[in-house]
């Protein structure tokens, strides 16, 4: 079952384009991330079960369990069953291991220490029932690392449902009990013109007519106007790791 390396939402880091916004440079920004989630739960956790939600081809994973040592096990869920076997043949290793299920539907036999689920929330059609779930499989006192888009995406990228700000996501976790630990703050110049030609090869599957996409949805114009004369022309990203609150 092949993995598309080319589509924007399945980065591959052996197939990876050097060149461009979309290859490398989004791999370097992922890794930051998942980086920052190992030292986080280095520091705040320290050992036991890590869960890595929509993990897609499985390097994250690993790379938190290489950064971390013995000192915990990770399961690897992802949607795609593809995505699931090239991690299981690519990254799998005593201490990492993958499975197939739905970020709305996997059901964990007992709550973890950590919870990763990176560039994940933008995608559901649910995000409070989903942080509430994330809610319910942590431990209490353990930790989740999530990040998301905080420039909008939605009118590019049509696989995402809702725009967020910094704002909205900090809010969405803290009404959950969830207890602002650690951030990071991530920025990544585009563009617009590589993105309107579609220049880069995990670009084919940005949206069509976006034109006419801004004419039924001027709302989201409105957005990215604002973002653009905010920030210029560049994506900005937000991960934070979350102490779920104990009651003791």
């Amino acid at each position: 079952m092949p993995v598309d390396a080319g589509a924007l939402e399945r980065l591959v880091p052996d197939e990876v384009e050097r060149a461009g916004s979309t290859g490398l440079e989004t791999l370097r920004l992922h890794v930051e991330r998942y980086d920052f989630a190992a030292d986080q739960i280095r520091e705040r956790v320290a050992e036991g079960r890590v869960l890595d939600l929509a993990c897609g081809v499985g390097y994250g994973s690993r790379r938190i369990a290489d950064r971390l040592g013995l000192a915990v096990s990770i399961v690897g869920v992802d949607v795609s069953a593809a995505a699931v076997e090239y991690a299981s043949r690519r990254y799998a290793d005593p201490s990492v291991g993958f499975a197939v299920g739905d970020a709305m539907g996997f059901e964990p036999d007992a709550p973890f220490d950590a919870v990763v689920s990176l560039e994940t929330i933008e995608h559901l059609a649910d995000p409070a029932g989903f942080v509430a779930r994330l809610a319910r499989w942590v431990r209490p006192g353990g930790l989740v690392v999530a990040s998301v888009p905080t420039t909008p995406s939605v009118d590019l990228n049509p696989h995402h449902l809702h725009d967020f700000t910094e704002r909205s996501f900090r809010s969405l976790f803290a009404g959950h009990g969830f207890v602002e630990a650690a951030r990071l703050d991530q920025t990544q110049p585009v563009s617009p013109l590589s993105v309107l030609r579609r220049g880069e090869a995990r670009m084919r599957d940005t949206r069509r007519n976006l034109l006419g996409w801004y004419a039924r949805h001027p709302g989201a114009l409105a957005r990215r106007a604002g973002a653009t004369l905010r920030h210029g022309f560049v994506n900005r990203y937000l991960t934070v790791a979350w102490r779920a609150r104990d009651p003791a």
